[in-house]
């Protein structure tokens, strides 16, 4: 690829996203981009996000909720998505690469990646209800 111009817009898009821990929509950055960049336009903000998965600098987490959502740590981990909130977390949890192993079992192609999502209530929502 050839080398990419610099862009602030760019950058504080990035930096935004590795601040965030809740994988936030494109709407949600959008917001956010504008009080810095008041004339940034909602296709800045996709063009980039687009960019910067191709470059491999974010994840995009397709269709959560209706949205893709974006994750600045781009290194092997878990989702849990809360089916009350629609908050989407990072799971921290014990590696299940062998489940790649157990799905390779009965499939004569390579499966060379997975991705884990795991669905129910939040702690926040466990907490709402017992009020």
């Amino acid at each position: 690829m050839a080398n990419l111009k610099y862009s602030r817009q760019r950058e504080a898009i990035k930096e935004f996203l590795c601040s965030r821990t809740d994988h936030p929509t494109a709407d949600m950055v959008y917001e956010n981009i504008r009080l810095i960049y008041p004339n940034i336009s909602l296709g800045t903000i996709y063009r980039n996000l687009s960019l910067l998965v191709n470059l491999g600098e974010i994840k995009k987490l397709d269709n959560i909720g209706g949205a893709d959502r974006f994750d600045a740590t781009v290194t092997p981990h878990n989702h849990f998505i809360c089916t009350e909130c629609g908050c989407v977390l990072d799971l921290e949890m014990d590696s299940i690469d062998e489940i790649m192993e157990i799905a390779s079992r009965n499939f004569s192609g390579q499966i060379k990646d997975y991705n884990a999502r795991f669905y129910g209530i939040c702690e926040d929502c466990i907490k709402k209800e017992k009020n």
